[in-house]
């Protein structure tokens, strides 16, 4: 239990930052899932029409990770990381 007030306006301002980061960490999670679905949909068939969707989520994939890397909720190392690691599926 806190025992300063100081501590207790802490761990109110702690369960805010945890709940906002919580939720662009889901965000950047379904938007991989997603891109992954489309890739491996995607990969039997290599036509014009399916790349453009595999980049198209991709881009929308960037999108997150890079509001994320903004808010710092990922370390713009991680954020590389991912981003580059994402792009190679692809190829």
């Amino acid at each position: 239990m806190p025992q300063t007030k100081s501590h207790v306006r802490n761990s109110k301002i702690i369960l805010r930052n945890r709940h906002l980061n919580r939720k662009y960490k889901l965000l950047i999670k379904k938007a991989i899932k997603i891109y992954l679905f489309s890739v491996k949909v995607n990969s039997s068939n290599k036509s014009e029409e399916g790349l453009n969707v595999c980049l198209g989520n991709l881009s929308l994939v960037y999108k997150t990770i890079d509001k994320a890397v903004k808010r710092k909720i990922l370390h713009k190392n991680t954020a590389s990381r991912k981003k580059s690691r994402l792009a190679n599926i692809i190829n």
